[in-house]
């Protein structure tokens, strides 16, 4: 018998902030714009804060202010909140400390961000009854150590997990038992399925698809038609049914790797953007040299003034591990942006994947 957890913490950057200043505390906190130690300024944040909302406690959700929202914007619609900088080396060492807990909870742990993870613990619990009592030991420890909650979803597959654990919030828990994944699943809009987004909702609403029960029952030949591979698994999902394992981080292998950058003054100007590609082309290939990757496709993130965002990528005829190849490469994917004509750009970001690994003993790409 199967049992997965999935563990995520409520709000979790400006949860984080309000345990290092418990003055803070019932108030709307508004985590986002500039680095930690930068000079901030509270009074106009709409005018010289820049950049998104990362996290926002459940106070100022109250008013409409949500996770990637412009600052600006959460700014009008709550003025009195506290709008703080991004502390990440704060956020990643609590990170630590939380995963450490959990990996004394879990026969195998796959943390996919930050602030959330996946535990297997099939040999931990044998029941629904058990595996409910496990989840609210390990909230308690969480709260009891590290003085935060979470959001537990329990369930037969990571899918269903994911979906539990949000259902409740904040410092909720979810057990959705195997007999019951279909009932659960059932009522839920699509876009509660994780991976699916406006697009693909948009696509199932065309065909009148808008539960997730809709979906399970919808005759799969059409989904492929419309949604090509990615149909057949909404269609295994929506009918409760995900064989994906949890996997340690050992066991996955990084699909890419990116760094963007967000300027202080929207531009367009050829000469700052190419410095700035070249620089997250640095950056990106100095990561992957660490991790010991090589790469075949290289992409090009652009949010305009506007905040519309557009891509480009280009995959190479082979791998390549030289700096050279990747800033040539990301060059010419913003070249079209960078000719100093239409919409000032807001950020730039850089991203390599394809990735591939180099077995030394055989010299050859893995």
């Amino acid at each position: 018998m199967k049992l997965i957890l999935h563990v995520d913490m409520d709000s979790f950057f400006s949860a984080v902030e309000v345990r290092e200043n418990p003055k803070l505390r019932g108030l709307p906190v508004v985590v986002g714009g500039h680095k930690a130690g930068e000079e901030k300024a509270v009074e106009e944040p709409d005018k010289r804060i820049r950049g998104v909302v990362s996290t926002c406690s459940y106070e100022a959700r109250e008013y409409g202010v949500h996770s990637a929202m412009p600052i600006s914007q959460a700014y009008k619609l709550c003025p009195d909140a506290k709008f703080l900088p991004v502390n990440m080396p704060l956020y990643k060492r609590v990170s630590r400390e939380l995963m450490a807990i959990l990996r004394e909870h879990a026969d195998k742990i796959e943390q996919v961000s930050i602030d959330e993870a996946f535990l297997d613990v099939s040999t931990k619990v044998h029941d629904w009854n058990s595996a409910r009592e496990y989840a609210r030991m390990i909230k308690r420890q969480i709260l009891e150590k590290e003085g935060l909650t979470c959001s537990v979803g329990i369930a037969p597959n990571k899918t269903i997990a994911k979906i539990a654990s949000d259902f409740v919030k904040p410092d909720g828990l979810t057990v959705v038992e195997e007999e019951n994944a279909r009932a659960f699943l059932t009522p839920l809009p699509v876009k509660k399925i994780p991976g699916v987004g406006p697009k693909t909702e948009e696509t199932l609403k065309r065909m009148g698809i808008e539960q997730v029960g809709q979906l399970a029952s919808c005759d799969v030949q059409k989904l492929v038609a419309k949604l090509g591979k990615y149909g057949t698994r909404l269609h295994l999902i929506a009918n409760g049914i995900d064989e994906s394992e949890v996997e340690e981080e050992w066991e996955r292998k990084r699909k890419s790797l990116s760094r963007e950058r967000t300027f202080a003054e929207d531009t367009k100007d050829a000469q700052v953007l190419n410095d700035c590609v070249d620089g997250l082309a640095e950056d990106v290939y100095n990561a992957i040299q660490r991790e010991g990757f090589i790469f075949k496709t290289v992409s090009i993130k652009v949010k305009f003034e506007d905040f519309v965002v557009c891509t480009r990528a280009k995959t190479l005829k082979s791998f390549h591990s030289e700096l050279s190849m990747l800033k040539k490469a990301a060059r010419e994917l913003m070249a079209e942006f960078s000719a100093g004509k239409g919409k000032k750009i807001r950020l730039v970001g850089v991203r390599v994947s394809n990735l591939g690994v180099v077995d030394e003993k055989q010299r050859r790409i893995v």
